[in-house]
């Protein structure tokens, strides 16, 4: 799920910032960005990040910015420089270039300017621990919230799906009725109605409407509902668990809709799908 988390700390000469991002991704997928002093310290960095964080596209950096000019002072490397020079000083003159700009050119290339980039005392690596640890702790607080109107969100929408599956029970026994009559004036138009045998009419209207019951799917739709809410309310990661439920609540809105033969029916349906397809975009941010 997505995130974000950011801590600072200011040493005084140095000031060091730790950011850490996310995106959705059904695995975690790790980028570190460090200094390259800090590059022992990775391994230690990627441990930490697998234990707490479970999922996502996770970015993490460090930034080390000295505010003194007298740490961050840079060498030149003369002898580099002056090979550099030369030979692109021989250059012009070979195709009758002016070489008014070739020092400042030469001080850009490899390896001529080379800033000091001294090895990680343990003290300093205490300080960006606990700025890594402070940026995590944000990161995860961020999560948490994103979480909590999440939750909320679920709750509503399946309490929504769940009212007009109500709705549905109540329009149910207004169905067979109107699927009575229907039959009769059908028969009656087409062989007259002193011709319809209604014991026989009883049976194949009994098998009709057997074919068009919906009771085993209302009561599987309400079990998965309680039974999404029920693992909403754990404290594990039940990210996939619920997309499962939600697979399956989606089963059996489906088949209710395939045999509701009425147009309230399919309106309430129709209803339930929207709410599903939009819990179904939200559980791609939980865990």
């Amino acid at each position: 799920m997505t995130g974000y988390g950011i801590a600072s700390f200011d040493a005084g000469t140095t000031k060091y910032t730790v950011e850490i991002k996310s995106l959705n991704s059904k695995f975690l997928e790790l980028s570190l960005r460090i200094p390259k002093n800090f590059s022992d310290k990775e391994f230690q960095l990627r441990t930490e990040c697998n234990k707490q964080i479970e999922r996502g596209k996770v970015s993490l950096s460090i930034n080390v910015e000295k505010t003194d000019a007298t740490v961050k002072a840079a060498g030149i490397n003369t002898q580099l420089l002056k090979q550099y020079f030369d030979q692109l000083k021989a250059v012009s003159i070979d195709l009758n270039e002016p070489t008014g700009n070739l020092l400042q050119l030469a001080l850009g290339l490899p390896d001529v300017v080379r800033f000091d980039e001294d090895s990680v005392s343990e003290e300093e690596w205490k300080i960006v621990e606990k700025t890594f640890q402070q940026a995590l702790k944000n990161f995860q607080q961020f999560r948490a919230d994103e979480g909590s109107v999440l939750e909320q969100d679920a709750k509503h929408r399946i309490g929504l799906i769940m009212n007009n599956l109500a709705a549905v029970a109540v329009e149910e026994p207004k169905r067979v009725p109107v699927i009575r009559e229907r039959l009769n004036n059908f028969l009656a138009e087409a062989a007259g109605r002193e011709n319809v045998d209604q014991n026989r009419l009883e049976q194949e209207l009994i098998y009709y409407i057997d074919k068009l019951d919906i009771t085993e799917e209302k009561t599987r739709l309400s079990t998965h509902c309680n039974y999404f809410l029920e693992t909403l309310q754990s404290a594990d990661a039940n990210g996939k668990k619920l997309g499962f439920i939600s697979q399956e609540i989606g089963r059996e809105i489906n088949t209710i809709g395939s045999k509701a033969n009425d147009a309230g029916i399919q309106k309430l349906v129709v209803g339930m799908k929207e709410e599903l397809e939009k819990i179904k975009e939200q559980l791609l941010n939980v865990l």
